[in-house]
This record gives C-alpha cells, sequence and structure tokens, in this order.
C-alpha cells in the first residue's frame, strides 16, 4: 500500500467493538473473545502508526462496561494488567507515548491504577505518536469533569469566563490531544456509546461489520481508502493541514 497517495487521518479513533461475538461464533467463551481482541491491537497499534497516523484513541473498557458480569469483568481487568505493560514495552521500543483517558478511582483497584501511572511514566518522553488508552472512560464523565476543573480555576482566579473558548475546553478534557479526524466503531454497529463525543465533531465515521479480534492491518487499509476518499471541507477551511 502505497500511503503516499492517500489522505492520512493525524487522529484515528476505534471503538473496539466484537469481541464477545466474534467468540461466541465459534463456541468460545466471551473472556476467550477478549483475550483474542487485545492480541489483534498490539499488532494493529504497530501497523496504524507505520501509515502515517500520529494519534491513535480506542475505546478500551467504559464506565458502563462494569455493569457487565462479575466473572467478565474480573477477567478483563486481570488482562488489562498484563496487557497494559506489553503495550507500554512495545510502544517505548518505537518511541509512541502511551496515555489513558478515565477516572483513575474506585471501582478500579489500585494495582491497576499503578500500572497505568507507571506505563504513563515509561513512555513520557516518546515523540513519534501518542497513543490514548480510554479505560473507564465515558465522554459525558469526561466533560462535566472538564466542567469542574474550569469553574475550579475561575474561582482561584486562574483564568476568567470570558477566556474560555473551544479550542481551551481541550485543555481540560482527560488529555489534550487534537481533534478526531476519522473514527471507527468495528462489528456493524452504527453508535457512538459515549466516546469522546467532544472530540468527534467533526470526524468521518466508518462502520466496517468486522468484529474488532479480525480487524487487522488489511482492514485498516481499507478503511483509510474509504477516508481518502472523503471530502472534508469544513466551510472551506484547510483543517486537515492546520492538524497535521
Amino acid at each position: 500500500m502505497d500511503y503516499s497517495k492517500m489522505k492520512i487521518p493525524n487522529h484515528v479513533a476505534i471503538i473496539l467493538d466484537g469481541n464477545g461475538r466474534w467468540a461466541q461464533e465459534r463456541g468460545l467463551t466471551r473472556s476467550e473473545g477478549h483475550q483474542e481482541g487485545f492480541n489483534n491491537l498490539l499488532n494493529l497499534v504497530e501497523h496504524v502508526f507505520k501509515t502515517g497516523v500520529k494519534v491513535l484513541s480506542v475505546y478500551a473498557f467504559s464506565t458502563e462496561n462494569f455493569k457487565r458480569s462479575k466473572e467478565e469483568v474480573d477477567f478483563l481487568m486481570e488482562l488489562f494488567k498484563t496487557k497494559f505493560r506489553d503495550y507500554a514495552e512495545k510502544l517505548k521500543d518505537s518511541n509512541i507515548k502511551l496515555v489513558f483517558s478515565g477516572s483513575r478511582k474506585s471501582p478500579v483497584d489500585a494495582d491497576l491504577i499503578n500500572i497505568i501511572n507507571e506505563c504513563e511514566d515509561m513512555t513520557k518522553d516518546c515523540t513519534d505518536g501518542i497513543m490514548n488508552v480510554c479505560f473507564n472512560y465515558g465522554a459525558h464523565l469526561e466533560i462535566t469533569e472538564a466542567f469542574k476543573k474550569m469553574h475550579q480555576d475561575i474561582i482561584n482566579n486562574k483564568m476568567s469566563v470570558d477566556d474560555i473558548d473551544e479550542d481551551m475546553v481541550y485543555h481540560y478534557l482527560f488529555q489534550d490531544l487534537p481533534p478526531i479526524d476519522f473514527l471507527i466503531r468495528t462489528s456493524g454497529e452504527l453508535r457512538l456509546s459515549n466516546f469522546m463525543l467532544y472530540q468527534a465533531s467533526y470526524a468521518e465515521l466508518y462502520f466496517p461489520k468486522t468484529y474488532f479480534p479480525d480487524f487487522d492491518g488489511k482492514e485498516f487499509d481499507k478503511a483509510l481508502l474509504e477516508y481518502t476518499r472523503r471530502d472534508r471541507r469544513f466551510g472551506g477551511i484547510n483543517y486537515e493541514a492546520k492538524n497535521s
């Protein structure tokens, strides 16, 4: 694939959907599907950054996912403890910074929070790209917390209400990242599920029917071909050049 002839989005976001259904269709447990999904993600991340993407956000676990069965949640928490370290080590070797968006409070246990902090610290000086893992995340929570932080800064005379504009809001979100250019949700579901709503305001949306464990580099390249065909005008502003 000649990526030099394609439009490469600066910030790609992926909702990792379909692990459970992928497993059930093969007579496997949902946990085995999650295991396969995480194995796929580790390979996919490497491919995504090789195409020229600078920021990759993935929806790994929402605040609402804690409503699932205790067995499934417990399995995922243990998987995160192992896989987050694997990602950090591999990303550091590729000079990619790893950050996390979401609440670092209960019901997430202290050991996992420590691992998250260690992973961020391990890659904090990397400069070739950013991987943003949305864990215990919800966009409504993110925006609500941003309001609270802005309010506190106003009370402490660090800013005034008149200072607030659309760009400033990004600085108060869980991570200060550029707007999403291309948002992919695997498995064919047609909804955003409370994912990065502020950042995705002008994102191009893509909904392949492929379950995430099968969404590999070839599937991502198909997505890029679709993105390349899209006409993003933004009222005549050369937005993509501005944010590259």
